[in-house]
């Protein structure tokens, strides 16, 4: 029996986190909602991102001289550059995208896409109790990193709508680094010292929670 229904279980405690915010953050899309099968898409996209993030984080954290270099420059780097690679192939000429929000959704629908496939390995790996953590971290950690990597990349769409072409490239390259920024902290903190990463993830899922109800209240044709 446990068999039988082990596997089930597994991979339902892997998704549901997931996808339950990419629901929430959906229905906060008051304007004009996207198309389901470019959010699926996306969603694809950030699995095919887990992939590649785990061949090329196996060949440079070997290289990596400090935490500091592996966590920022390796993980934050690939796993943040992959996701925005994947969402503005995805997206960036687009004629959905046409709303401010829109860049959220986009970057959170890859985002949440690399968690899912991320977390039904690590689940799989180790067990339930590896499932209750990374819903209550790693799963809003990755949804965060999205929201402030959408902020910035709807930016730079409005920005590049009103032949702002400088400020639209300042505004994507930030809609990379801040991510990279926010991520290589957390991994940081998560491998040294609790204390400071309980306090970095209440301060992180507040401002992001407050961010995202903003831009949701504020949205508005690009």
């Amino acid at each position: 029996m446990f068999l039988f229904y082990g596997p089930r279980i597994l991979l339902f405690a892997a998704v549901v986190p997931a996808i339950f915010l990419l629901i929430k953050v959906y229905q906060l899309d008051r304007m004009e909602r996207e198309p389901l099968d470019l959010i699926i898409q996306l969603v694809v996209y950030g699995m095919v991102a887990t992939a590649l993030a785990a061949l090329i984080e196996d060949v440079l954290m070997n290289q990596a001289t400090s935490k500091f270099i592996a966590y920022f420059g390796v993980v934050g780097c690939t796993e943040e550059g992959l996701k925005y690679l994947f969402v503005n192939r995805g997206t960036w000429k687009s004629r959905e995208f046409n709303c401010m929000f829109d860049g959220i959704v986009y970057c959170i629908s890859v985002s949440l896409g690399f968690a899912l496939m991320e977390n039904i390995l690590y689940v799989f790996n180790y067990g339930l109790n590896v499932a209750f953590v990374r819903a209550l971290t790693a799963i809003p950690g990755h949804a965060c990193f999205g929201i402030f990597m959408g902020v910035w990349y709807g930016m730079a769409k409005k920005a590049e709508g009103r032949a702002q072409y400088a400020q639209a490239t300042l505004y994507r390259i930030l809609a990379f680094l801040v991510p990279v920024l926010i991520h290589g902290t957390y991994d940081y903190l998560a491998t040294s010292d609790n204390y400071w990463f309980f306090l970095f993830i209440i301060l992180l899922f507040f401002i992001s929670y407050r961010l995202v109800i903003h831009q949701s209240q504020n949205d508005q044709y690009i």
